[in-house]
């Protein structure tokens, strides 16, 4: 049996804010709530407990934000890798990397290190979300 969908799960304090948080950064889409129900909140025994959106292409994974009581303590084992630099390399890719920093802050992204093209990597830009997760503009 093969694997055909992979599911990003985040745990997170406030879903439905890092959930729309992250469905600007991809131009992810909530799914529609269910016939004849107004709001998936209208469906959730706790309302704002969680969160789902995907990809409207279908090519990329679901994302699903669950509220946990915990805080975020440490860094992430796991981050997203946000591709809007690929095939871009020296000057032109930091200036991709750069617009979409820019674009992001308003939306409660946290600017990181820049990380420079060291000759083996390209360079990349770390960034956090509006809950300090971390992710990569790449």
């Amino acid at each position: 049996m093969s694997v055909k969908q992979v599911q990003v799960t985040f745990d997170c304090a406030e879903p439905v804010r890092v959930g729309r948080f992250w469905c600007e950064v991809l131009g992810y889409v909530p799914p529609p709530a269910p016939e004849g129900v107004a709001s998936w909140d209208d469906v959730s025994s706790e309302q704002g407990s969680w969160f789902a959106c995907s990809d409207p292409s279908g090519v990329g994974p679901r994302l699903y934000f669950q509220r946990v009581p915990e805080g975020k303590v440490v860094k992430n084992r796991v981050h997203l890798d946000v591709r809007v630099g690929t095939g871009l390399v020296g000057e032109e890719r930091l200036a991709a990397l750069e617009a979409e920093c820019a674009r992001l802050i308003p939306l409660g992204a946290i600017r990181g290190q820049l990380l420079l093209a060291d000759g083996e990597n390209e360079s990349c830009l770390n960034m956090q979300d509006v809950e300090g997760n971390e992710f990569c503009l790449d």
